[in-house]
């Protein structure tokens, strides 16, 4: 068989893409975005697509010239992430919560050569273009007009080349969009969400896209024609790539501006959504808004991940009707890679125990070639006992090229046939993953490695504790000790004090793991996707000063 090889015929670049063509041949009929009041068919939806792609050709944006976003879930960002690789450019969008500075880095990083600026946040670009130094040349900017259609009345046009709309109105419908030449061509340029202080620019390639694509709809088990509801920010790991993944099934996206609890609901209840993603935080919004005793009137699915859910959030989560799905992922992989799949048995045990088991990463996906958990020192698998502690490891299609313009980054976290995810986690006997922390989370008390993740599960089951966080504060005696940050439930009337809470912890906790020090909040400092940042808190901690000192 050594004659047999590889040929055109049967070697085209895997790309996403493609998806919107075939949506716009089965579902063509069928509603594809809808927003507010207005609604496109998936043949629109396809066409608006290539009048943009033909448009952002037109305006010279080459092969891999890097296009940005700034947008929250309306139309046209979903519209932009096909029509932006169409024209054989990258598309990058950008996390809109982010301060004028760090949007002024990341557009001069990336060399961003053109960008679509939603109406709401035109001074932030403006004044994140204003911080480039003298002689670097500026991206140009398109208008992402009010939902009207219309400039708004302080959109400052004469900044801007013309409106999205303009760009739909005069493309050419009938272009011939631009495919990879190689499936390892860059299709994205996404930027870590902030949980650390120093943003990395990632990028992943067609052919990842499309693998994370197709694996995360046979993971979740996703029908044709669901009706998806736009909770997760799709300039987060471009949506876990399901703005593609909703074209491959047909599928309606309902995109909301702005949402909290109440507008979930109704908007559940207007469109009859069958599924959802957010992080952790979307499930306590959705839980706080509502009593234990009203339901659901059908299931709602929601893929979370983002953060390890606490047991407690998905048991009150599930006991209003929702179906909650466990994953984990990067932005480095771009998508959902290890998920916590789900045994038929596990539907007899107690709430309690299958609130437990679902709060575990689980296992790889089936697009995924290995995950596993290793000595970070000798490289060799930790022992699957459920208490050894290691790094997370990743081997598969879909995980990124690498850093842009940052080598060493790269090399630092892909080596030896491996990415290494920063995540510290233990294998239990049955092969299931669970995270314990993130490297840089693990606090080290008199020598003991303590989990801080651990911890925080402990402070959700306390029925006053709405939200927890907990980082190392330094500590002359014990090196460092355990810091809770707590944001109490707004209907709480007798308030715990802060020794209240750790004695609670003492009678669930090892001596070593009970907080030495609790801080109430208002709100606990997030990324725009709900992560808790930890970084922020760990610099409030320190500036705390010794534990022991402040007892004393």
């Amino acid at each position: 068989m050594e004659d047999l090889k590889p040929t055109s015929v049967n070697s085209s670049p895997l790309t996403p893409l493609g998806f919107l063509e075939r949506a716009a041949t089965v579902y063509g009929d069928c509603p594809s975005v809808v927003y507010e009041d207005t609604t496109y068919t998936w043949t629109q939806t396809h066409r608006r697509c290539l009048r943009v792609a033909s448009s952002i050709s037109s305006l010279g944006i080459d092969r891999g010239h890097v296009v940005s976003v700034l947008s929250p879930n309306v139309p046209a960002m979903y519209e932009l992430h096909f029509a932006v690789p169409m024209s054989g450019a990258i598309l990058n969008t950008i996390n809109t919560r982010l301060d004028t500075r760090t949007v002024s880095l990341l557009l001069r990083h990336s060399e961003s050569k053109l960008v679509f600026v939603d109406y709401e946040l035109q001074s932030l670009v403006l004044e994140a273009i204003s911080l480039f130094p003298p002689n670097t040349p500026s991206p140009r900017l398109v208008l992402i007009a009010n939902d009207s259609g219309a400039p708004s009345r302080a959109a400052q046009l004469d900044h801007f080349l013309c409106t999205y709309e303009n760009l739909v109105e005069t493309g050419d419908e009938g272009f011939e969009w631009v495919p990879p030449s190689n499936e390892w061509d860059p299709i994205t340029l996404n930027y870590t969400s902030g949980t650390t202080s120093s943003p990395k620019g990632v990028v992943h390639c067609h052919r990842g896209a499309f693998i994370i694509t197709v694996d995360s709809l046979i993971d979740w088990g996703v029908p044709k024609q669901p009706v998806y509801l736009w909770t997760l920010p799709m300039f987060h790991s471009n949506g876990w790539n399901f703005p593609y993944g909703m074209a491959a099934v047909g599928g309606t996206n309902i995109c909301v501006r702005k949402f909290d609890g109440q507008i979930i609901y109704a908007m559940i209840k207007r469109h009859g959504v069958t599924h959802m993603c957010g992080a952790p935080v979307v499930l306590n919004m959705l839980t706080n808004v509502r009593s234990g005793t009203e339901k659901l009137e059908y299931p709602v699915h929601i893929l979370t991940g983002g953060a390890p859910p606490p047991a407690q959030v998905l048991i009150r989560t599930e006991s209003m009707g929702f179906v909650v799905s466990h994953g984990y992922g990067l932005t480095e992989t771009a998508g959902v890679v290890v998920s916590c799949a789900w045994k038929g048995k596990w539907n007899l045990l107690p709430a309690t125990e299958r609130a437990r088991l679902k709060s575990r990463q689980g296992v790889r996906t089936v697009g995924m070639t290995r995950v596993d958990v290793v000595d970070p020192d000798s490289g060799l698998s930790v022992k699957r006992d459920g208490m050894s502690l290691g790094e997370i490891v990743l081997r598969g299609g879909c995980v990124m090229l690498g850093y842009l313009k940052d080598p060493s980054g790269t090399a630092k976290c892909m080596k030896g046939g491996w990415f290494y995810t920063g995540d510290v986690g233990v294998i239990h006997p049955d092969g299931y993953l669970e995270i314990k922390d993130r490297s840089k989370d693990v606090i080290i008390s008199g020598g003991e490695n303590l989990s801080s993740v651990e911890v925080e599960s402990v402070l959700y089951t306390n029925p006053a504790v709405d939200e927890a966080a907990v980082v190392a504060r330094p500590d002359e005696f014990w090196g460092e000790t355990p810091c809770a940050f707590v944001s109490l439930k707004s209907d709480v009337t007798a308030k715990p004090t802060e020794n209240e809470i750790m004695e609670y912890c003492r009678k669930k906790l090892p001596k070593y793991m009970v907080p030495k020090t609790v801080v109430f909040k208002d709100e606990l400092p997030k990324t725009s996707t709900g992560k808790i940042q930890k970084f922020v808190l760990r610099q409030m901690a320190k500036g705390m000063g010794s534990s022991r000192l402040s007892r004393m």
